[in-house]
């Protein structure tokens, strides 16, 4: 199950920690956010110990929202090490979502 990041956590959970994170930032009234949670629920399970799957309600964490300037939603981030390394808005099918987790997991 993806993992719920908010304001409080975040700087523990993403910022302090080495590695790859997929955030999904999404609100409960959001159609294509809906229709996208299956996949980042199956991301989180193939990815478990590789890269922290999280998400972001952005309707209860407006400041994670306003920092990384997510207009639109969905939104995905991909954080390496704590730094914004991919940014999708809209959804995206899962075999992209796993081609942009795994050129980030590549050592480079």
């Amino acid at each position: 199950m993806a993992f719920e990041l908010t304001d409080a956590n975040f700087q523990q959970e993403v910022l302090e920690k080495k590695g790859i994170t997929l955030i999904d930032f999404w609100a409960e009234w959001c159609g294509p956010c809906r229709a996208i949670a299956p996949t980042i629920e199956e991301l989180s399970n193939e990815y478990k110990g590789q890269v922290l799957v999280a998400k972001v309600d952005v309707d209860t964490n407006a400041d994670l929202s306003m920092k990384y300037d997510v207009r639109s939603i969905p939104t995905l981030l991909i954080l390496k090490d704590g730094v914004v390394v991919e940014k999708v808005v809209g959804g995206k099918s899962k075999a992209a979502l796993k081609k942009l987790i795994d050129t980030h997991l590549v050592p480079a």
